[in-house]
This record gives C-alpha cells, sequence and structure tokens, in this order.
C-alpha cells in the first residue's frame, strides 16, 4: 500500500512540473515593444554603450592616479629586517647580526618634480574626461545618422509602395484595354516589367529598414531581435547659422581641440618632470635602529640599546654624459610637434564647419526645388493617366510619368534625409551635443 501511494504521488509531481513548463508564460517587461524617439535613442545609447562605460571606467583610474601623485608629498614610511653572518668576527663580536631599521623620509626638494607629476596627473584626468565628452559627441553623431538613415528608408519604402500600387493598376488598365482589343500585348508586358521592377527595389528597402534597425539596437545595447519601435520622420526645420558664429562655437567647444591642448600641457610637465634631473634631490630622514645577535634584535655587546638618527641627504648626479640633456631636448621637440599639430587641427575644423555649413544650404535650396518637382510629377502622372484612360495617350507615357515621379519622390527624400545630416554633422563639428536635432 505505501509503495502505491508513493507511487501516485510521484506521477502527480512529475504531471504538475510537465504542466508547469507547457503553460505559456507571462510576457516580460523587456518583451514589450521599447518605442525611441531621436532624442531618447541616443540617450539611451548614451546610458548603456560599452565604449562609454569604458571611458568612465578610465577616467576613475586617472582620479586614483592623481591622489596617487598627490600622496607622494608625504612622508614615506619603510622598514629593514635582515641578517648578516660574519665568519670571522671583531674580538668580542658576534657572528651573527640582526638589525632592525625604520626610516620616515620627506622629500623637501626634488627639482620640482613631485609637482610636476602631480599636475600631470590632473592634466590625464582632465583629457580622460575631455575624451569621454569627445566619444559622447561621436556617439551621438553615430545614432542620428543611423536613426536618419532609418527614416529615409522608411519613406523609400513608402514611395516603392506606392510606385508598386500605381503600376500595378496601370497594369490592370493595360491588361483590360488588350482584352478588348485596344492595345497590343507589348503593353501588357512592359507594365509587368516595370511592376516586377519596382517589386524588386521595394524588397531591397524593406531590407534596409531591418538592416538600420539591427545597426540602432547594437548601438543601443538591445538585443538584434529586441522588438524597439523607432518613431519619427524626416522634417524641415528651416536653419542658417551665421558661418563666424559656428566657428566661434566649434573652437571653444569641440573636445578634439581640448585634448590637442590637454596633449600640450602634460608634454610640457613631462618636459619638466624630466628637467628635475637637473638639480639636486633632497630629503629629510629619521631613521630608528635596533641590532642584536638574534632574531628579536634585544642587543648586543657592542650596542646594547636602540637608538635613532635625524638628518638631511641631498643626492645630485652632476655628470651623465648628457643623458638628462638630450631626455630633456627630446620632450621639448615633441611638445612642439604636439604644437603644430594643434595648430593643423583648428585649420581642418574651420573646412570642416565650412563645408557643412554650405551643405546644409545646398540640401535646403535642393528641398525646396525637389518639393516642386513632386507636384509637378504627380500632376503629369494624373495627365497621362488620363490620357491613357481617354485612349489619346500611350502606355509608355503613363510608365514614363511614373518613372519621373517615382525618382521625383526619391531626390525629395535624398534632400530631406541630407540635410537632416548635414545638420547633425554641423551640430558635430561645433562640438554641441544636440540628442534630438532641435533647432532654434
Amino acid at each position: 500500500m505505501p509503495d502505491k501511494f508513493f507511487s501516485l504521488l510521484r506521477t502527480l509531481i512529475l504531471l504538475l512540473l510537465g504542466a508547469a513548463f507547457v503553460l505559456p508564460m507571462p510576457a516580460t517587461a523587456q518583451e514589450a515593444p521599447l518605442n525611441f524617439a531621436l532624442g531618447q535613442a541616443v540617450q539611451r545609447a548614451l546610458l548603456a554603450n560599452p565604449q562609454i562605460a569604458a571611458l568612465r571606467a578610465q577616467i576613475h583610474g586617472a582620479e586614483f592616479g592623481e591622489k596617487s601623485a598627490r600622496a607622494a608629498f608625504g612622508p614615506a614610511l619603510s622598514a629593514n629586517y635582515g641578517m648578516a653572518y660574519d665568519n670571522k668576527p671583531v674580538s668580542g663580536g658576534d657572528k651573527e647580526t640582526w638589525t632592525l631599521n625604520i626610516n620616515l623620509s620627506q622629500p623637501l626638494f626634488t627639482g620640482w618634480r613631485l609637482l610636476s607629476t602631480h599636475q600631470r596627473a590632473r592634466l590625464v584626468r582632465e583629457q580622460a574626461e575631455t575624451l569621454l565628452s569627445a566619444k559622447e559627441l561621436e556617439l551621438i553623431q553615430t545614432v542620428q545618422e543611423q536613426f536618419l538613415h532609418l527614416l529615409k528608408a522608411r519613406e523609400n519604402v513608402r514611395s516603392a509602395q506606392d510606385s508598386v500600387t500605381r503600376l500595378r493598376s496601370q497594369l490592370q488598365r493595360a491588361q483590360a484595354f488588350f482584352d478588348v482589343g485596344l492595345s497590343p500585348k507589348v503593353d501588357v508586358l512592359s507594365a509587368e516589367v516595370e511592376l516586377a521592377t519596382a517589386d524588386q527595389v521595394l524588397l531591397v528597402a524593406e531590407n534596409t529598414v531591418q538592416t538600420q534597425i539591427a545597426r540602432l539596437n547594437t548601438l543601443l545595447d538591445l538585443d538584434l531581435e529586441a522588438p524597439a519601435e523607432y518613431v519619427g520622420e524626416l522634417a524641415y526645420l528651416p536653419y542658417d547659422p551665421d558661418l563666424r558664429d559656428c566657428l566661434d562655437r566649434a573652437f571653444a567647444q569641440r573636445p578634439d581641440i581640448f585634448l590637442a591642448l590637454k596633449a600640450e600641457e602634460i608634454a610640457d610637465k613631462e618636459s619638466e618632470i624630466t628637467a628635475s634631473d637637473f638639480y639636486p634631490q633632497v630629503s629629510a630622514d629619521l631613521d630608528y635602529y635596533r641590532r642584536g645577535n638574534d632574531p628579536g634584535v634585544s642587543g648586543d655587546g657592542s650596542r646594547p640599546d636602540p637608538w635613532w638618527t635625524v638628518g638631511v641627504r641631498m643626492n645630485w648626479s652632476v655628470f651623465e654624459w648628457g643623458r638628462t640633456r638630450y631626455a630633456y631636448e627630446q620632450t621639448r621637440q615633441n611638445l612642439l610637434r604636439l604644437r603644430e599639430e594643434s595648430a593643423n587641427l583648428r585649420l581642418e575644423v574651420s573646412f570642416a564647419v565650412k563645408s557643412l555649413h554650405l551643405k546644409l544650404r545646398e540640401a535646403s535650396a535642393r528641398i525646396a526645388v525637389a518639393r516642386k518637382a513632386v507636384d509637378e510629377a504627380r500632376e503629369g502622372f494624373r495627365i497621362a493617366q488620363a490620357r491613357y484612360q481617354a485612349q489619346v495617350g500611350t502606355n509608355t507615357d503613363v510608365l514614363d510619368a511614373q518613372a519621373r515621379l517615382t525618382r521625383s519622390e526619391a531626390g525629395l527624400t535624398e534632400a530631406m534625409a541630407d540635410y537632416q545630416l548635414a545638420l547633425a554633422s554641423l551640430f558635430a563639428a561645433m562640438g554641441e551635443q544636440n540628442p534630438g536635432l532641435l533647432v532654434p
């Protein structure tokens, strides 16, 4: 009887476990769709991107380095303990001598090495912070560009779908006219070829959308198949800043200019650190000694009690065949190199801002022209359809008008995307973090 009871209980437990695995699990919060506008996508990337986290860790490391350099100004405490064996001791001496020495050393003058080292550590920390700002700016621009490419791809999908719809409708009309003997078979074949081509364009555009979504998921540290929804549309926000104002903002805000400046300052401090070897190194020392013939250093016949000494020590390397001088000249030449590179960087920044300023104006002008072209192409397509319906126009006229309309829509999408991309690049070139691409 007990065996049957336990067998029944075991069967019941197995059934319950099986049901637990078979029953659908409730959806987790992570499976819910994630909606991101442009600014939200940028903020998410800044919080989650591993490169940003790595640079924050670098800043923390630089802060510890600065504290370490500051600690070098204080006194250093050290201890020495050891045993020496003398196989021929002097009369009355011991063969084994145990010694304990505790030293407290305070640097008094190091040729400004400690000061320069601390200043260099502070500059390295500031450099790491600036490097984080530069990487954030780069990431913002990358996310914005990929987001805008996604919006452009969606517009291309919409345009391709409209093209397919128009061509399918034209194919139906051509087929109907052919069926009643009002048009030749070649009109039907031409419409079918154009429709097949449009279907291929639509497939490519849809694949581009999925590729851009995967790229954005990667930048936002999301799973490639995460149900993320990126919302927005290509919009024209008129913005025509003054070129001189753009240049001033770039020179005042760009992280790479700050990085170049910090590199110069660090090189200058390295030069001062190297030059410290020209000077004497002075320190004050307090020493405590104990000596004995046993490990407990409890004293010996010649020195039964502990003793201490205090004094000032100076160490000066007077001649080393020019080693210090050559090393110092090397650091000065490195500083000159960095200054020339900084000057070249400012020239490159000027060109980048100027070219993007021109590109923004060009894209703005293209939008106005492209909008007019779309309106005219739509009207031309409407007229071509009406003429074909009235049998005073040809199928070729309709297909040509449809192709012109598709090209004009693509041109407008291209101009709108180029304008937004130029706007994102211009803000990045000026060193401004503008996650949502808001214009004054």
